[in-house]
């Protein structure tokens, strides 16, 4: 049975605001968000490069979450260690991504990492759908990376190593939502995430990193890539199992090839627009909860 170490009945007003709204639609404001801040972030990289623009989000992502829920460091050995492990997941996934994002445009590089979710879904299934679903992404793998003479293979790995650690965050950030309440381990495995981070973007960007207009644009991508959409899925992952919640999460490689093209007018191939939509259509068809009489025992979906 897991544990709470602090009991969930009192919530603090950021707490009952979060719990009114509905979890999915938590979710799919949380996937407008970080797609818009990685927008917003990639603007900085030629001012702070793409380590410099982690720090700055991680940073300031951090101190706002420890000032709004001030996180009691009075926690069980299993919660330190969860909260710690989501940390340093969470800032190796960001360094990973913008990396990837300053060398692909933003709906290939989230359409990349977007496999780690997905290995999540299919991880352990029994379903021999799941074998289709597979078989369709790793299509779109293809179709990304066919015919495309500039596109970036280190870009592509880092994504792929940013997928890995959004899989492992997924998973954590459950274990997260049962080991803590409200946003206190996030705000204690984003200062975590921080002193991951900081010391990268010091080292490769010195002290362009305290100028004004710098700090400012910082501070907007830590609350749109970060406070927000965090705060938001980890509210969700309580409330709905990781399956449910990836396949909301489904929306994401084709929301940021549209934000990518709004924003950023960073246009796509059509062959490079299928093979969004497959990862999608993998995505949302491996998370598909099966049906009541096909489903497989001890699932596992959400504790």
């Amino acid at each position: 049975m897991a544990t709470i170490d602090v009991d969930t009945a009192e919530r603090s007003p950021s707490g009952r605001l979060l719990g009114a709204i509905p979890p999915t639609m938590l979710v799919l404001l949380g996937i407008v968000s970080v797609q818009l801040g990685s927008a917003v972030a990639k603007h900085l990289f030629s001012a702070v490069g793409s380590f410099g623009t982690v720090a700055l989000r991680l940073f300031f992502a951090a101190v706002v979450l420890l000032a709004l829920w001030r996180p009691p460091l009075r926690m069980n050995r299993r919660a330190w260690a969860v909260v710690l492990g989501y940390g340093v997941v969470l800032g190796t996934m960001n360094l990973c991504f913008y990396q990837a994002l300053a060398r692909l445009p933003l709906g290939i590089a989230v359409t990349a990492e977007f496999l780690g979710p997905l290995a999540v879904a299919l991880f352990g299934s029994r379903r021999w759908l799941d074998a289709l679903w597979a078989v369709l992404a790793a299509g779109g793998v293809l179709l990304l990376m066919q015919g495309r003479g500039d596109l970036n293979l280190v870009g592509f790995l880092f994504a792929l190593a940013a997928g890995t650690c959004w899989g492992l965050y997924i998973l954590i950030g459950a274990a997260l939502g049962r080991h803590t309440t409200e946003g206190n381990g996030l705000a204690l495995g984003m200062a975590v995430g921080a002193l991951v981070a900081v010391p990268f973007g010091v080292a490769d960007s010195g002290t362009a990193l305290i100028r004004p207009w710098v700090l400012v644009a910082g501070f907007g991508v830590a609350l749109l890539s970060s406070v927000i959409p965090y705060s938001l899925d980890l509210e969700a992952l309580r409330r709905i199992p990781p399956r449910v919640f990836g396949i909301l999460m489904s929306l994401e490689p084709a929301m940021a090839a549209l934000i990518g093209l709004v924003v950023l007018q960073e246009s796509l191939r059509w062959t490079q627009w299928i093979a969004v939509l497959c990862v999608v259509a993998a995505s949302a068809g491996a998370t598909r909860p099966p049906s009541p009489d096909a489903r497989p025992p001890a699932a596992g979906g959400g504790e």
